[in-house]
């Protein structure tokens, strides 16, 4: 007898994670497949099946077959001894599947990061044969994609011969009493440190109507405490229904971003009781906490802080094979970055990250998995799908704002700057796109109405035009993409459409690994033919970063590194200066594009795929620092004789104030010669504005390069960091 979740748990679940086969097809055949082992290969489950050799290039469709003993006598109340019912769960599989257990149909579905479960208690035999049917096809046609799988399909980041085909998530056996508990959330609707609201939302299957007894236990995960426990009566009708309500939660810890407190955690158990006896149960992680977002400036349990963060990928362009370690190590390179955002660029992500974004006190912007454009034809699915998102990751502290699409305008190929090709971006940038206006529209008003606790975002990248339409978070290609224009086009942008700056969550630049990880998929010498492989099948935007910096006349590719980190390190520079200047005024978040390779790839990330920093993480980690001394100004080309203000200033991120922080500014002369020094020494309000604490006026009589040296001492993490003024 079970009259607790965690004994039920372990004696009631079973993972199939042996003797998987496989065998690529032409087309499906009902699930009659051949009984012998001629023709199937062995396959991985978790697994892609690209990384079979076997089916290294395969694209289309495969079967997966699993044969497997399985005994339902468990120890347990004899109570339940001729209701026990048992359900297969496919937790994630890419894309199309049609199931079969010993030769009967159980279901279709559609969708790779949505769990799949079908009641299987008339069907498990002692020896049982599991078929599973996956087509994962290319998407050829770009403009009117079919599939909900975001990047994996059509991106600019990941290598376009890979597919992600296969079963990428672990396949289950579960059984329960009459009253099968499939799906447990909790949303924090008021906090503080007297109480908390919470919402549960469950899912439920009633094998005829009862009165069944929910017990939810909240126990500290990450600090000293007793339990709590909250229990409830509810009438059920037999078959699949929605139950819901509120709780309390008295004296709760909070959960914090780690630069702002602790993340402490909940261990939740829900528990389905008829009677005494536990037929069915659920756990997961959950911390207490309100996110919001006035006016684009972040608030968390009402404190307000300055949103720093990254545009995540896929760990991996493999994603099961991402583990909680792997995990754990980018959330660590984040943090020591001083981010306390990640944006899941357009795709859903491995469960592990979720939770080691929990235990990190990383906070997450959760994208829908749209990517450019779509095909009318996807809309009743999306609203399906994005139903599935938010009720399967809403119990997570750490996913802070729901997003609906990246980037809904008509892009095949981001390295195609044709005219046309920018026209086209143009038009459906700015004009009417049923993606934007009909698709996104409705899926944030689903969203909205699910989950009344977080921010909904229609698309990611609307421009924000005075008198016509209100943007959404802010796209700044400035520098990189001439569809943008130069930095001299982002001067006059930030004059005139200030509200583009309100949460910048994509700007950057291209750049090559260190060498050491360069050599691993780069070959020397730097000749047409490697150069168009580089382009074809590591994302390198060679004639892009060519109209930037004179890479092609560099003569080794260390040469060729050097320069395109210190450019990428210019462009993310100018960003954030920028941005941090105007914090809060309007600027709420700045999350730059993107963190780490999902491949062996020249990106623009600046950690690469063996998660080796590039000079650019380090440089972005100084930009990032809580306190931070910088300088404005446009970084162009001056004349002889030209006066160039150079205003000074500091700003800290922190909730505390710093005192005796030091600024000491040197600017020198091309040749070296100091032409001015100036210390300051000033005390920095908690979460203060920028401060301007000094100016320079330089007015250079020599062309060349003058130097500005800034040192911010005294504060915790000190900042060193040197500006060039070109003079010519």
């Amino acid at each position: 007898m079970f009259r607790d979740a965690e004994n039920f748990l372990r004696m009631y679940d079973t993972t199939l994670s042996d003797n998987w086969q496989i065998r690529s097809l032409d087309m499906f055949t009902q699930g009659i497949y051949p009984r012998s082992d001629d023709g199937w290969l062995t396959a991985c489950v978790p697994g892609h099946w690209q990384q079979i050799p076997e089916l290294a290039t395969h694209t289309g469709k495969v079967v997966y077959r699993c044969r497997f003993a399985y005994d339902d006598r468990r120890p347990g109340d004899p109570q339940w001894s001729n209701q026990t019912r048992h359900w297969l769960r496919i937790n994630g599989a890419f894309y199309y599947s049609r199931t079969y257990l010993n030769g009967v149909d159980v279901g279709s579905h559609e969708g790779y990061f949505v769990p799949y479960e079908c009641e299987v208690s008339e069907l498990l035999q002692a020896n049982n044969t599991l078929l599973i049917e996956l087509d994962c096809p290319e998407e050829r046609d770009k403009h009117n994609k079919q599939m909900i799988t975001g990047v994996f399909s059509h991106w600019d980041c990941i290598d376009p011969k890979a597919n992600p085909g296969g079963i990428w998530l672990p396949v289950e056996l579960h059984a329960s009493g009459p009253v099968r508990l499939s799906r447990a959330r909790c949303l924090t609707m008021a906090c503080d440190d007297r109480f908390a609201q919470i919402r549960f939302d469950l899912e439920v299957d009633a094998a005829e109507a009862t009165t069944a007894t929910l017990r939810f236990t909240f126990t500290p995960r990450t600090f000293t405490g007793a339990p709590h426990v909250i229990t409830q009566r509810r009438a059920l009708r037999a078959g699949t229904q929605d139950v819901g309500g509120l709780i309390k939660l008295d004296e709760p810890r909070l959960w914090w971003t780690h630069d702002l407190g602790r993340p402490d955690m909940y261990d939740v158990t829900v528990e389905v009781l008829l009677g005494d006896v536990v037929s069915d149960a659920q756990q997961f992680g959950f911390g207490v906490r309100r996110f919001e977002l006035r006016g684009w400036v972040a608030y968390l349990n009402g404190v307000r802080f300055l949103v720093k963060g990254n545009n995540y990928p896929p760990g991996d362009m493999r994603i099961a094979s991402m583990t909680r370690a792997r995990y754990d190590d980018d959330l660590r390179l984040a943090r020591e970055c001083f981010m306390n955002m990640l944006r899941i660029h357009a795709h859903v992500d491995h469960p592990a990250l979720y939770a080691a974004a929990d235990a990190a006190g990383m906070l997450i912007w959760q994208d829908f998995p749209l990517q450019w454009l779509y095909s009318m034809h996807v809309l009743p699915e999306a609203r399906r799908q994005v139903r599935e998102m938010v009720r399967l990751l809403g119990s997570h502290p750490s996913v802070a704002v729901w997003c609906m699409h990246n980037e809904a305008v008509l892009i095949e190929d981001t390295a195609d700057e044709s005219l046309m090709a920018r026209l086209r971006t143009y038009a459906t940038g700015f004009g009417f796109t049923w993606n934007r206006d009909v698709m996104d529209t409705q899926l944030k008003e689903i969203v909205q109405a699910d989950d009344t606790t977080r921010p909904a975002i229609r698309s990611s990248g609307e421009m924000d035009v005075p008198y016509l339409r209100r943007g959404t978070d802010g796209h700044a290609y400035f520098g990189w993409y001439r569809t943008y224009g130069s930095i001299d086009t982002a001067e006059v942008m930030q004059r005139r459409f200030p509200a583009n700056m309100s949460f910048v969550t994509e700007f950057g630049a291209q750049s090559f690994p260190n060498l050491e990880s360069s050599q691993r998929f780069i070959h020397e010498p730097l000749e047409e033919a490697e150069i168009t492989r580089l382009t074809e099948r590591h994302g390198f935007q060679a004639e892009i970063m060519g109209h930037w910096i004179p890479w092609r006349q560099a003569e080794s590719l260390a040469e060729v590194i050097d320069l395109s980190q210190d450019y990428q390190i210019f462009i993310n520079r100018y960003y954030i200066d920028r941005l941090r200047s105007r914090k809060y005024r309007p600027t709420g978040g700045i999350v730059p594009f993107i963190f780490v390779d999902p491949y062996p790839a020249i990106l623009w990330s600046v950690v690469d795929y063996w998660r080796v920093p590039k000079r650019s993480y380090y440089a972005m980690q100084m930009a990032f620092s809580p306190q931070y001394a910088f300088c404005l100004f446009h970084p162009r080309t001056y004349a002889v004789g030209e006066a160039v203000e150079l205003p000074l200033l500091v700003v800290n991120d922190a909730q505390q104030t710093v005192g005796g922080a030091r600024l000491t500014a040197h600017l020198c002369t091309p040749d070296g010669t100091t032409l001015a020094t100036t210390t300051r020494t000033l005390d920095l309000p908690a979460d203060c504005l920028p401060i301007e604490v000094d100016r320079l006026r330089l007015i250079p009589t020599i062309a060349g390069c003058y130097t500005l040296e800034l040192a911010l001492t005294g504060v915790p993490h000190a900042v060193r960091h040197t500006y060039e003024i070109v003079v010519g």
